[in-house]
């Protein structure tokens, strides 16, 4: 399907060139982050027969959502659902990406995780490497994952491309960093009171 049955506009701006060149991605990015209205017509584009245009739509995403990330909230049973057919290289690192992003139940992040599992077999060193991305996100909604992502991650650290060592360098330095104890905040009653003891 072409995606024609949202504003034109749209769909005119994500089209011609390279199947993976950016395009016009950054420019429909910064205007979704300007309406957000508009963010449902670019995920209607994810499902578009022109693979440019689906690649695209979902590099615009990525963008805005990596400074906006409420703007997939609401779609994230659709995104959820555009995981499980993706097949472009470019469509699959930008979902990796954006799926923790929004908040997800339990369930949800399992069937996320599942995705990106199958993901980390790919051909692509940068599907691979942003599968890897997506599900250290993923432990924050949903902690049992945390102990196999931790495993893949010392594995991939190790043995992975020199892009997925360093990524994989990365997220464990994140995920296995101590938490820190949040200071107590004083009330003005009570900074008063100290300033008097």
């Amino acid at each position: 399907m072409n995606c024609m049955s949202t504003q034109n506009t749209i769909r005119a701006m994500l089209v011609g060139g390279a199947r993976i060149a950016k395009g016009r991605a950054p420019e429909v990015a910064g205007l979704i982050r300007m309406h957000p209205r508009k963010t449902a017509q670019v995920v209607e584009c994810l499902w578009d027969d022109d693979p440019v245009v689906a690649n695209r739509a979902a590099d615009a995403l990525e963008r805005a959502s990596y400074v906006e990330p409420r703007l997939l909230q609401a779609r994230k049973g659709t995104l959820l659902g555009r995981m499980l057919d993706a097949s472009e290289n470019k469509l699959r690192w930008n979902l990796a990406l954006m799926i923790p992003r929004v908040k997800l139940t339990e369930a949800e992040s399992d069937r996320a995780a599942a995705v990106l599992w199958r993901w980390l077999e790919d051909k692509s060193s940068i599907v691979k490497t942003a599968s890897m991305h997506g599900l250290a996100g993923l432990t924050q909604w949903n902690t049992a994952l945390l102990p196999s992502v931790l495993d893949m991650l010392r594995i991939m650290s190790r043995s992975g491309t020199p892009a997925m060592r360093a990524r994989g360098r990365i997220l464990l330095k994140r995920l296995e960093a101590p938490a820190k104890p949040k200071k107590r905040r004083m009330n003005a009653t009570t900074r008063c009171r100290k300033h008097h003891e």
